[in-house]
This record gives structure tokens, sequence and C-alpha cells, in this order.
């Protein structure tokens, strides 16, 4: 993409700008940055490490099952948003796809329900270093004050780098993701090979119940109660959400229409393989399901006893490492998507949070922002007995919300979407759509649970704050004045040569064509 300091690529009023206001990125992400985006966001390495204690408690080693059906369920979303990236691949993915298909209203509202789930999704996976891991690697006694401390740390360093440079955040992120590749492959090969020949691996442990009592266990529940398989479903559900992150970066992504929807695909196919995996290696190897359940940190217990003290550290160095990379890769898509909202004049403050830094050609702004959200976020939750447990859950609920949106706006708006560029469902889309639609109704009604009512003041915290600036903005400028660009203008703007700053031919919006 060309550098023009003008130039809008999706805002509602384009005008021109000081060296400082550009409000375009160039393009630098690589087909393995876009998967590395995706993957790190993912990160299984966090994922299971912040959510295995709560699902032992609740559903048992034998909860461990749910993990493939969650994943065939998000991998389904998936395919749904890899055919929304290739048909409008822009900077702030759902925010972007509703406010163009359906209407800027829905847009807004759902724009800032993924800026709710960013704010919310980054405090989770940093207090997983602070709450559980560095206590085990460090040997020191986890408290909820040095978890804060500590988490509150994380935050600032992850802000700074996202500020000071794209391409150096995205040299840490492809590093640290190969570092987890390898890393968590290494970790369940070696678990498995270990257990074996020191003959601790036993599967039948992979379906018991305990500490879970076997009545009910796989029971619908109540009105406000569900059975302890259900709560399974969110070990998955937490943990394989984010890969819409590499959408998230489009404008900054090179043929971001065919390189984004393999990105996602293939680091939920990946990730999902892997965890599951190293979820079967690290319950066949529990000794006592019941006494490891009382375990604040019982995946670095098992591993630690496993593998033994200096193995069991290096490898929860390499966990650090990971995890530490989710939450960059959170903080950079939290940015681009307050960036994009406030381009196009639909954030709080937008007038500063959309500049480009022209040094740094990063969103400064936007960036200092969302690590203040994060800072208010982890205070709100900092007395919590319960934190970690509020915090992924508030994490799950928001994607799920986020997904099943998106998903539904597809159904309605599939017959008519823009051409795609790259990247199609052809005559798989109605299973996916089927498959993704059944999973995502399960998967939201998992949340009548009493136990989150915690998650729910959240999210309902943050849709009234949202409720009162998007009052301010209907009453200012009304339903006309959010009117999103032409897709034939924002096309035109996306397929600017990014070595001479011309502008190629767009795709003729008139001759639309099939993938049925």
């Amino acid at each position: 993409m060309a550098t023009h300091e003008s130039v809008d690529t999706g805002g509602a009023r384009p005008g021109a700008g000081a060296p400082d206001e550009k409000k375009e990125m160039k393009r630098e992400l690589t087909r393995y940055a876009s998967f590395a985006m995706a993957f790190g966001f993912v990160s299984i390495a966090t994922g299971i490490f912040t959510t295995y204690g709560s699902v032992l408690n609740s559903s048992g080693p034998r909860g461990i099952f749910a993990w493939p059906i969650a994943v065939i369920g998000q991998l389904s979303v998936a395919l749904v948003f890899g055919a929304l990236a290739a048909r409008i691949p822009i900077s702030g993915y759902a925010y972007q796809w509703v406010s163009r298909l359906v209407n800027p209203v829905w847009g807004w509202i759902m724009g800032w329900i993924s800026f709710s789930f960013l704010g919310v999704v980054v405090v989770a996976v940093d207090y997983t270093i602070a709450s559980t891991i560095l206590p085990e690697l460090l040997q020191y006694q986890g408290t909820q004050e040095n978890a804060w401390a500590i988490t509150a740390v994380v935050i600032l360093v992850q802000a700074v780098l996202v500020a000071l440079s794209t391409r150096l955040t995205h040299q840490v992120n492809k590093t640290a993701v190969t570092i987890q590749l390898i890393g968590m492959i290494g970790l369940t090969v070696l678990l498995f090979v270990v257990g074996a020949v020191a003959g601790k691996l036993d599967f039948s442990t992979l379906f018991q119940a305990a500490p879970v009592a076997e009545a009910g266990y796989y029971s619908l529940g109540s009105a406000g109660e569900v059975g302890p398989f259900a709560l399974a479903f969110l070990l998955g559900a937490f943990t394989i959400v984010g890969f819409e992150s590499a959408a998230n970066l489009a404008e900054e992504t090179r043929d971001p229409a065919r390189v984004i929807p393999k990105a996602m695909v293939q680091a939920v196919l990946s990730l999902g393989v892997l965890g599951f995996l190293f979820l079967i290696a690290v319950t066949a190897l529990i000794e006592d399901p019941v006494k490891l359940a009382e375990s604040a940190t019982p995946v670095a217990t098992v591993i630690t006893a496993v593998l033994g003290s200096g193995v069991g550290k290096a490898l929860l160095a390499l966990v650090v490492v990971s995890i530490f990379s989710c939450g960059l890769v959170i903080t950079m898509s939290g940015t681009r998507l307050v960036w994009a909202m406030s381009r196009d004049e639909r954030f709080p403050g937008w007038q500063s949070l959309r500049k480009i830094n022209a040094s740094r050609g990063t969103p400064l702004n936007a960036t200092l922002f969302i690590f203040v959200v994060g800072e208010l976020v982890l205070a709100s939750f900092a007395m919590s007995t319960d934190a970690l447990f509020s915090l992924f859950s508030a994490a799950t609920l928001l994607p799920a919300i986020i997904y099943a949106g998106t998903v539904l706006m597809y159904i309605v708006k599939r017959k008519s979407l823009p051409p795609t560029q790259g990247f199609s469902l052809g005559r798989w889309e109605i299973p996916v759509i089927v498959i993704a639609s059944v999973w995502l109704v399960y998967e939201l009604l998992i949340f009548r649970d009493e136990s989150f009512r915690d998650p729910w003041l959240y999210v309902l915290v943050l849709f009234a704050i949202g409720a009162v600036y998007f009052a301010y903005l209907l009453a200012r400028r009304g339903v006309a004045g959010l009117t999103m660009p032409d897709m034939a203008d924002v096309d035109r703007t996306l397929d600017t040569d990014d070595a001479t700053g011309t502008v190629k031919p767009a795709v003729p919006q008139q001759e639309e064509v099939s993938d049925r």
C-alpha cells in the first residue's frame, strides 16, 4: 500500500493530515507472519495452562474429550471468517464486514464487542504468567498482589514493543511462535516417551470423571446450571479463539485475500491436533486426579513431576515465551481495531487515536489507549478471589458473541457478498455454516450457568459504556453520517501498488463471481 498522507482506506470522511496523522500502514506481513499472528493469538500453551485446572475441577480428566468437538466448531467459524476476509480484506475484521454487509449501526456494535473482548483477553493471558507459571518456575508463593503487579508490568512491556515498531513486534512474535511450535512438539513427545519408559502413562485416567461425580456427568443441566461435560468445552472455546487476528491486520498483509484465510485455517488445525496430543499426554500422566485438582498449577506440576526440575523449568520458560507472544499479538490486534474504528471517526477520542506516528509507523496513541484499558481491566479483577476463572470466562463469552453475530450475518447476506478474491467455501458452504451455527448456539448456552455471573457483569458494564457513546454518536451525526465507503473505492485503495504508489484496477463489482 502506498503511504500517501491523504489517503483514507475506509474512513467515513477522507481528509489530508499532518505527517504525524497518516491513516495507513505499510504492507509488511508475509505468509508466515500472518500465520504467526493467528497461531500466536490462539496459543495452546496459554489456553491450556490457563484453563486446565478449572476444567479438571469442573469436568475431571474425561473433560479433555470436549476439545476435538470444540476444535471442529471453531474451525467451521474460521472457514466462515476466511470467506469474509477474502472479500473484504480491511483492518477491523467483523466491524468492517458487518458495517458494509448489514449496516454501520450493527457494525459499530460488533466493533465495540470486539474491543471489549480484546481488552479483557490480554489481561487473562498475561495474568496466566503471573498466577500459574512463574510461581512454579521460580518457586515462590503466588498471591493476588504479586500476580497483579507482574501482570501490570507484562502489559506495559507488550505495549512498548507494539508502539516502538511493527516490524520488531512481528519479528518477536514469529520467533516466539517458532519456539512454541518446536517446544510444544518436543514437550509432547518427551512426556509420552519419558512417561512410557518410566511406566507412568495410564490411559485409563483419560476416562475418569473424578473429582466430579459420575452421576449426571453428561446432563444438559437446568435453566441456571450446566452439566460437568458441558463446562469442559470452555477449554477449547477459550483456547481456540483469536485466529481472526490475522484478518485484523489485513491492510498490513501482502495478498491478504489469499493469505489470511489459509493462515486462520492452518492455525486452528495445527493447534487443534497438537493441543489434543498434549492434553492426552498430560492427563495420562496424572497420578491422582483428585489431588492434582487442588493444585494452582496442575499442568506445570505434572511436567515437573515427570521430566524433573531442570527440564521442567526449561520447558516452563518456553511456555512463558509463548504466553508473552500471545499477549503481544492481542495488544497489536487491539490497537489495530481501535485505530480502524477511529479512522472512521467512530471511537471515543478518534481525533487522536486515528493517527499513525510518522517516525515509528505505528498507531502510537491507539497503543497507549489499549495499554490503559488493559490496566483498568486488571484493576477491576485484581481483588477477585477467582480472578483467572472470571477473566478467561469473559474472554470466552465475548468472542462467542462476535462469532455468532458474524456467522448469522454471513448466512443472511451470503447470496449478495462481494466477489471473492482468493478463497471460498464452495460446495462446503452449507455444511460449514450448519456446524458453526450449532456449535455457537451450544457454546453460548453454557454461559447460562450461575458461575458466569462476573463475566456477564463485565460484559454488561462495557456494553453500557458503549451504548452511552453510541447514543451520542447517533445524536450528533445520525445514521446517515455513519455511511461506509463503497467497496469499489476500498478495493481501489487497497490495491495501491506499494512500490510505485500507482493504483491497480479494482475488481468490477458488477461482475460478481459465484463460488457455488
